[in-house]
């Protein structure tokens, strides 16, 4: 069994590589204030749009997928650490949320994986 905090970590890794691969730009990850920690924070491919990317990772036979593992609570806290974030750094343009997913198969090793990228969880 793999440890879940390596597993956490493999899943963002594999997020910011996404990112990248589809042109965006990673300026932080791991951000953390008082209200939470968001994963990542990028920049879209048109560089006009602020991203906060939550990563949340399972491995397939899990009963509930990532995507459904953000509940009202988890909501509740991303919202208001992305807010406190975007007041921070005073950011006047357009920003949002959007949900990364990804799925292990760790039967065999951390090679086989798959992503959905959600975007704008907040719409």
């Amino acid at each position: 069994m793999i440890d879940p905090h390596v597993l956490g970590r493999y899943a963002e890794d594999l997020a910011a590589k996404y990112l990248v691969s589809i042109g965006w730009r990673v300026l932080a990850r791991n951000v953390r204030n008082q209200y939470g920690e968001l994963d990542i924070v990028a920049t879209d491919y048109k560089e006009k749009d602020l991203v906060i990317a939550e990563v949340r990772c399972r491995t397939k036979n899990k009963i509930q997928d990532a995507i459904d593992s953000i509940d009202r609570r988890k909501y509740r806290a991303l919202l208001r650490a992305s807010n406190e974030y975007i007041d921070s750094i005073d950011w006047q343009g357009f920003w949002r949320i959007d949900l990364i997913a990804v799925t292990l198969d760790t039967r065999g090793s951390l090679h086989d994986w798959t992503i959905e990228h959600v975007k704008n969880i907040t719409a």
